[in-house]
Formats: structure tokens, sequence, C-alpha cells
């Protein structure tokens, strides 16, 4: 029997609708709100496939079948994507085809760049979101979450915070997460005992807890690019790049110093923000990526190098 085997498919996508007006939350406990539309349901694929067979001195015969099947699509979380390493973040997983969607205090930002139209922007705070609106699709969370103030405000934004998200991501069967924590700069353990370290290592082990075999955390040090601040643009790149690219280059000659105390506040290399946002990106997509990633690494994973 002589038998032949063609198929024909479309993909299906959401449709999308007008955007709801947001207003930024912090102390609230009011429901998140969009700035763009997002779906919280699964893509599908309808496939027709048709067969034909025929035996010998026998017509022809014909007919096709229709086969609906469920197509993981990437979708990426990311906390605190409206802010200096999220917005990048942000940017890097569109270029890479991913569907994102971004929680802030701040909501959408106020640069008018042509890929933020491809990112779904929700106005909240991640202690009183609905985790309904965010959550349910995702197939990672990274979050960016972190900030200075007070000893208390420090443990509540770079602990607490990513201590709910992490848990949340759990609870709703996310299967990654990645967060951007901070380098130590080896410093002695009585300044590592600040809000602000402490926070961040309560959250890396949080991370490392729940996701023992898929978290990430990235722990980048000094992180350049142009970074805006209401109306003004701050060139961090014209210190950050070049400082970068003279201690990797005297890298084999400073080693032995990165023994003594805080040595790394001068020795850590900078780290730019796009090597940071590429490595968190290729952390989501690569499934045997988990682990606590230095600087050096965080370069390496930006590159695409296994580490």
């Amino acid at each position: 029997m002589a038998s032949s085997l063609s198929y024909a498919a479309a993909i299906s996508r959401p449709c999308t609708s007008p955007a709801l007006t947001s207003k930024p939350l912090f102390l609230s406990a009011s429901p998140s709100h969009f700035s763009s539309p997002i779906s919280l349901t699964n893509r599908f694929s309808r496939f027709g496939v048709k067969c034909s067979y025929a035996d010998a001195g026998v017509k022809d015969n014909s007919f096709t079948i229709d086969v609906e099947a469920n197509i993981k699509t990437e979708r990426l979380v990311v906390l605190g994507g409206s802010g200096f390493v999220g917005l990048a973040i942000c940017k890097a997983a569109v270029s890479r085809g991913i569907e994102v969607l971004s929680l802030s205090r701040s909501g959408r930002p106020s640069t008018l760049e042509s890929w933020e139209d491809q990112v779904s922007w929700i106005t909240g705070d991640v202690f009183y979101v609905n985790w309904d609106e965010v959550l349910p699709g995702a197939t990672a969370v990274i979050s960016t979450l972190g900030g200075f103030g007070s000893e208390e405000q420090m443990q509540r934004i770079n602990g607490e915070a990513n201590v709910i998200a992490v848990n949340a991501s759990k609870e709703y069967g996310i299967p990654k997460f990645v967060l951007i924590s901070v380098h130590d700069y080896n410093l002695p353990s009585f300044l590592l005992n600040s809000g602000y370290f402490t926070g961040k290592r309560k959250a890396e082990s949080e991370v490392l807890s729940k996701y023992p075999s898929s978290g990430v955390v990235l722990r980048p040090g000094f992180i350049y690019g142009k970074r805006k601040v209401g109306n003004f643009e701050i060139p961090l790149n014209l210190i950050g790049e070049p400082v970068e690219k003279l201690l990797d280059a005297t890298a084999s000659f400073t080693k032995p110093l990165s023994s003594l105390p805080a040595s790394d506040l001068i020795l850590a290399s900078p780290v730019s923000v796009d090597d940071v946002a590429q490595a968190a990106i290729n952390a989501v997509k690569d499934d045997d990526c988990f682990g606590v990633f230095t600087i050096n690494q965080i370069k390496e994973a930006a590159a695409g190098v296994k580490v």
C-alpha cells in the first residue's frame, strides 16, 4: 500500500482589548491594575492533518483530521520590571520572543520605546497584589526587587517581598525562579549584617530552598548602563565600562589581593545591565541552569557559555 501524509497548521493568538487606566500602589490593599491586557489561559494550536492512501487498482481516498494540541508558550513575569535592571530584562525577553508581564509599583515606564508595547504592565505591590492576575500561565519569574532605606525598609523590600514572591510562585506551580541579588564584596561579617545584605540573603535562601534544582541567584556587583531617573539619563556606562575592562585585564595580577577584607569594593568587576539581563533570560531558557552565579559566571551566562 502506498501512502502519503500532508500537514497544514495555523496557530491562533489571543485577542487584545483596550488598556485599562492604572494607578500606582504602595501601602494600599487595593487590587492591581493592568496597563495592557494579558491572557491567563494557555495558547493552543489547531492542526488540520490530511491523510491520503491508495491500494493498487483502488481509487484514491483521503480525509482530514482536525487535531487540537496545547503548546507551551514561554511566559515570563518580571517583578520590578519598570526599574533599571527590570527594564533591561523585559527588553531582552521581548527580543527573544518571550511573552512578558511586568509587576511594579510604578507600572508602565515613561519612556516611549516601541518594544514596551509588547509587555503587559501591571501596577501593583507584591504585598497586596492578586496573584491570580499575575502568575497563571507563567513559565518563569524573575525578581529584581530590592532597595535602600532604614533597616526595617531594607529587610522588607530585599527580603520579605522576595520571600512572598517565591512562595506565591511555588504555590502556582511556576517551574523557574530567578533572583537578582548582590555580590558581598568580601565585606567583614559585621557589615554584612545590615538590612540590605541580610534581606538579600534571606531571599536567596528561600529561592534555593523552594527551587533546589531550578532556582537561580545572580550576584552582580556594580551594574552599569544608561539609567533613566525621571527626565534625566545617568550614563553609568561612562564609568562602569572602562573600569570593567581595566579590572578584567588585570585580574591575574589583582587576584592575590581578593582575600583581603572588603577588597572587592575596588577589585570586583562591574557588570553591564545588558549582561545581567541576558544571563537572567538564558537562565530562564536553560532547564539545567540553577544555583548561585558569581560576577564572572554572570558574564559567561550572558554569553551563552555553560557554567
